[in-house]
C-alpha cells in the first residue's frame, strides 16, 4: 500500500532488527516478519491450541490458530480502511498469541498460579520471548528477529506496560520498545480486531456445542438487532444458517464502528507521525461507547453460559491440573525434560528451572501436554 496516512508506520523508516540484516528487495520489512511469523514452529503449534474447545472435541471448533488466523483477516480490513500497514498489522494479529499455553485460558491461569513466587507468567511477554529467544530457525541468531516496529506492537498493543514482566524488563533493557507509550495504530488494529473475532467466533462456537440457542444470544441488543434483520430477509433459511448470517453482520457493524471512531479520534488529534500517536493520552482505534457496553453485554453472556458452562468447567478443571502436576513433576525433577530443556534447567526447584519448566509447557499443544502428563503419571506407559 502506497498512499499511507502521515501516522501509519513506514517500511522504510523502521528502526529496523536487533540484528542487522540486508533489505530483502522484494518483500518490505513487515512482509518478511509475517513470513516469519508463518514459518514458525510456535505459529505452527496454534493449530492444536485450546480457544474454548479442546481439539478432540470437535473437528469444526475454532483453535489459536484458526483464531489467529481470523484476527488477522479483520485487521486487514480494519488497518486498509484506516489507511495504515496492512503487512505490520497483519504480522502482529499472527502473533499476537503465539505464547499461549495449551488449554486456553485454563492452562494460562495454571500456569500463573505455578510461577507466581517466580513472576507470575503472561501469555503477551511469553509471546515476545517466543519471538525473540525461544525459536531456534536461524544460524545467526535465537528468535525470528523481527523489526522493532513488530516487537513493540507485540509488547503493547494493548497499552502501555507499566509493571512489565521480569522477561520484557529485561529485554527492553537489551533492545527498548518505549513500553510507557502508546503502539503503533497497527498495533492497536490488531487489538481490537481480536475482541472483535473472538466474541463473534465463540458465539458461533458456542451455538454450536449447543451451549445456549440462537434465541437466547438474541436477547443481547447488539444481536437481537441482526437475528431480526435475518429472519425478515431469510424466513426459511435454516437455523444454522440464520446464526452464520446474523454474526457475519455482527462482525461488519462492530468493523464500521471502531473504523468510524477511530477516525474521530484521529481528526481530533489530526497526528503528523506515528510519534504522536505513541505520545497521545488514550488509544486512537476503539469502539464508541454505545459499541463497547454492547460488546461488554456479549462477553458478559458468553462468560455466564459458554465459559462456566458446566461442560467447559469440566474440562477447564482436569486442564489446570494438567498443567498443575507437569509443572510440580518437572520442576522437581528436570531429569525428565529432554536433553535441549535439561541442560539449562538447573539445580531441581530452582527459580531458573522453574523459568525453563514454563516455557517448556507454554509451548506445548492440548496434545502433547496430555500425552506428556499421561507419560509421567501412569506407571504402565514408557517414558
Amino acid at each position: 500500500m502506497t498512499d499511507l496516512a502521515p501516522y501509519a508506520v513506514r517500511a522504510e523508516t523502521s528502526r529496523g532488527r536487533l540484528h542487522p540484516e540486508p533489505d530483502n528487495g522484494v518483500r518490505s520489512p513487515f512482509q518478511r516478519d509475517r513470513d516469519r511469523i508463518i514459518h514458525s514452529a510456535a505459529f505452527r503449534r496454534l493449530q492444536y491450541k485450546t480457544q474454548v474447545f479442546i481439539y478432540h472435541e470437535g473437528d469444526e471448533f475454532r483453535t489459536r490458530l484458526t483464531h489467529s488466523i481470523e484476527v488477522a483477516q479483520i485487521a486487514r480490513s480494519i488497518a486498509r480502511r484506516l489507511g495504515v500497514d496492512e503487512d505490520l498489522a497483519e504480522a502482529l494479529a499472527l502473533a499476537h498469541d503465539l505464547g499461549h499455553p495449551p488449554f486456553g485460558h485454563a492452562g494460562e491461569e495454571a500456569l500463573n498460579g505455578m510461577m507466581r513466587p517466580y513472576g507470575g507468567f503472561d501469555h503477551n511477554a511469553q509471546s515476545l520471548k517466543a519471538v525473540t529467544v525461544l525459536e531456534k530457525r536461524y544460524a545467526e541468531f535465537d528468535g525470528l528477529n523481527l523489526t522493532w516496529e513488530t516487537l513493540e506492537g507485540l509488547a503493547k498493543h494493548n497499552g502501555p506496560i507499566r509493571r512489565p514482566s521480569s522477561f520484557m524488563a529485561e529485554y527492553d533493557s537489551l533492545h527498548p520498545l518505549a513500553l510507557e507509550s502508546h503502539a503503533s495504530v497497527e498495533a492497536q488494529v490488531a487489538a481490537l480486531a481480536d475482541d472483535i473475532a473472538y466474541n463473534n467466533h465463540d458465539l458461533d462456537d458456542g451455538l454450536r456445542a449447543g451451549l445456549f440457542t440462537l434465541e437466547e444470544a438474541a436477547a443481547l441488543p447488539l444481536i437481537g438487532g441482526m437475528v431480526r434483520e435475518v429472519r425478515e430477509r431469510y424466513p426459511e433459511a435454516p437455523r444454522a444458517r440464520q446464526a452464520s448470517e446474523a454474526i457475519r453482520r455482527v462482525i461488519n457493524l462492530m468493523v464500521q464502528d471502531v473504523v468510524q471512531e477511530a477516525g474521530r479520534r484521529l481528526a481530533a488529534l489530526a497526528p503528523a507521525s506515528v510519534d504522536d500517536i505513541r505520545a497521545a493520552g488514550r488509544a486512537m482505534v476503539a469502539f464508541s461507547a454505545p459499541m463497547q457496553e454492547a460488546n461488554q453485554q456479549v462477553r458478559a453472556f458468553l462468560r455466564g453460559r459458554m465459559y462456566r458452562h458446566w461442560r467447559v468447567n469440566r474440562t477447564t478443571q482436569k486442564s489446570r491440573r494438567v498443567v498443575q502436576v507437569l509443572f510440580s513433576l518437572l520442576h522437581g525433577g528436570p531429569d525428565m525434560l529432554p536433553p535441549e530443556w535439561r541442560d539449562r534447567a538447573g539445580e531441581p526447584g530452582s527459580p531458573a528451572c522453574a523459568g525453563v519448566v514454563c516455557d517448556y509447557i507454554a509451548g506445548m499443544t492440548d496434545r502433547f501436554a496430555l500425552d506428556e502428563h499421561r507419560r509421567l503419571t501412569d506407571p504402565h506407559i514408557p517414558g
